[in-house]
């Protein structure tokens, strides 16, 4: 069990219905990754987690899941092509670790795909590309200065 002293879900809005963001290209950061072990148990996968930092659909959340370490070599292949993306466009061409990679501004593109399974409507990533040169709106000119990340920024 887990204490729960001093909540009043009086006092906090609860979470709407998750649906999935329209397609289309976002400016995010990745905020978490880390390495899992496969379904099958047959190698391993980078999970990033992407967050949206501007517009109507800001700190919405989405996955990557690199195969970097599976059986299927085109697997393989194609998550090291997605990995080389996702470093180009955070300007990071060797990391050592994946953490490297948080907290840089990227764009990424979104589309909507309905899953063979539920036959429900999900969002999937399918590109990655460098952000424009323009600073980001909530940024002001104290972003060179300030450490804060973008989303943390009032």
């Amino acid at each position: 069990m887990a204490d729960l002293n001093g909540f009043d879900a009086n006092q906090v809005e609860p979470t709407g219905d998750f649906e999935p963001i329209p397609a289309g290209k976002y400016l995010a950061v990745i905020t978490e990754s880390e390495m899992k072990a496969n379904k099958a148990g047959t190698g391993s996968l980078l999970q990033m987690t992407f967050q949206v930092i501007e517009g109507e659909h800001q700190n919405r959340l989405l996955w990557a899941r690199l195969n970097l370490d599976h059986p299927n070599a085109v697997a393989v292949q194609i998550a090291r092509a997605d990995l080389s993306a996702i470093c180009r466009a955070v300007g990071v061409l060797a990391p050592k670790d994946s953490a490297e990679l948080h907290n840089l501004p990227l764009v990424i593109h979104v589309r909507c795909k309905k899953r063979t399974d539920t036959g429900e409507i999900v969002n999937e990533i399918k590109g990655y590309a460098k952000k424009d040169q323009t600073p980001l709106p909530a940024a002001g000119a104290a972003a060179a200065t300030d450490s804060t990340p973008p989303w943390k920024r009032s």
